[in-house]
């Protein structure tokens, strides 16, 4: 079973991204989302992009990952 928890994306360089995980940074392929732009919270698997969240859907999940935790 995967967790997937929201990470921002910081920058983009050459379709990788660098995404800030409540703290802790990663980089993250972007070929499969090619229009994820500066400041999207994405879903990550096995190191690429997989999906783009609404702001209010990412803070949500976020907000229930800190109550849990």
């Amino acid at each position: 079973m995967c967790l997937a928890i929201p990470g921002k994306i910081i920058s983009i360089k050459d379709k990788v991204a660098d995404v800030d995980f409540g703290g802790v940074g990663r980089k993250v392929g972007l070929d499969l989302l090619p229009d994820a732009k500066i400041g999207d919270y994405i879903i990550v698997h096995a190191g690429f992009a997989i999906q783009i969240l609404d702001v209010k859907d990412a803070e949500n999940r976020l907000d229930i990952l800190k109550k849990i935790l």
